[in-house]
């Protein structure tokens, strides 16, 4: 029995021994690398920069207010398409004291100076009437008249306006806010009840409602000095709207600006591109938007991935296999990159495998 025990035990021994001479033997062992290989490609090219801003009408107009007032209504809301002479707003007049003291003062002033020359204008018809006093006396006379009239009457109007608003004589009503093009409401600021402050040559006035034609877009944004040169007017753009995910717009680039903004630090130039719009179509004023601009471009081209390229004394290489997992170096000319793909213009052909790094 102890024999058995001990041939056991030396037989363990002994395959312990085995199995670690042969792990160490295995590990020691240098395993083949294979390298992972790839076919050049036939694609398109494109190289673009990207232009950020946003979707604005080409034309908006504010419609101010020629009174200093309160709201008195408000007719109309936003998204609502007006025409042109559309009353927007109504304005309660609240005059000024001191002009509507001088105005009324003014008046009066006028029908004193108006009944004292009918007097005497009526006294001098009458003796003229009688061949009394000439032609030209009494015509001197009349024409007095009638400038007290048209004074009488001028003070009136004043006096209307300042009061109400409106010109008795002419009809007509500045309290009365209308709509100065066709278009869409893109906004009423005012509320019914607001104070509202005229425009004058001293002041621009409260804006009434922000009217603009939806159907003429510009997309307004900003390109970097580094990229600015590099585009023209007539330019095709592809636009990206944030709000519209699934849908790009185009639009024809018409203006770069000849001057420069700093924008956190870094040189960006203003462009403007108008927007391609269907009938079917419906985009917001304000809509963030993405413009990439195509710079170059290349056709169905033979194109390989940038990461597999060698550069070495100012050339290109590429590994191309000669036998399975062998290699050898080869010089190409580039083209056009897009940043991921780059043209390849000789020194490999489709059929090759190229080695990636």
């Amino acid at each position: 029995m102890k024999n058995v025990v001990v041939t056991i035990i030396v037989v363990i021994v002994i395959a312990v021994f085995v199995g670690t001479g042969y792990f160490l033997y295995q590990k020691s062992e240098e395993k083949p690398v294979v390298y992972e290989t790839e076919h050049p490609i036939v694609t398109n090219i494109v190289k673009k920069t990207v232009a950020t801003g946003s979707i604005k009408p080409r034309k908006e107009i504010a419609v101010k207010s020629q009174v200093s007032g309160v709201v008195e209504k408000v007719y109309v809301d936003p998204g609502q398409l007006v025409e042109e002479g559309q009353l927007l707003a109504k304005i309660r007049i609240i005059p000024n004291m001191v002009n509507l003291n001088n105005a009324e003062s003014q008046l009066n002033n006028a029908k004193i100076n108006y009944e004292n020359s009918k007097m005497e204008f009526e006294r001098q018809q009458k003796l003229f009437d009688q061949k009394v006093i000439s032609q030209v006396a009494y015509n001197n006379f009349l024409v007095d008249f009638k400038l007290r009239k048209e004074a009488m009457e001028a003070a009136e109007n004043n006096l209307q306006l300042i009061k109400v608003g409106a010109s008795k004589k002419a009809g007509q009503v500045t309290n009365e806010v209308k709509a100065t093009v066709r278009g869409m409401l893109l906004d009423v600021p005012v509320k019914e009840g607001s104070f509202v402050i005229e425009s004058n040559t001293f002041n621009e006035g409260t804006t009434i409602a922000s009217i603009a034609d939806m159907n003429t877009l510009i997309f307004e944004g900003k390109v970097d000095e580094s990229e600015v040169g590099k585009i023209k007017e007539g330019m095709e753009l592809l636009l990206t709207i944030g709000a519209i995910e699934t849908e790009k717009f185009k639009a024809i680039l018409e203006y770069i600006s000849p001057k420069g903004i700093d924008d956190q630090g870094s040189i960006k130039f203003e462009i403007r591109a108008a927007v391609k719009l269907s009938e079917k179509d419906f985009i917001r004023a304000g809509y963030s938007a993405n413009a990439d601009i195509v710079l170059n471009k290349r056709d169905s081209v033979l194109a390989v991935n940038e990461n597999v390229l060698i550069f070495e004394n100012d050339k290109t290489f590429i590994e191309v296999e000669k036998s399975p997992q062998e290699f050898e170096k080869r010089e190409i000319k580039t083209g056009l990159s897009d940043g991921i793909y780059i043209e390849v213009l000789s020194g490999l052909e489709k059929t090759n495998i190229i080695k990636k790094i």
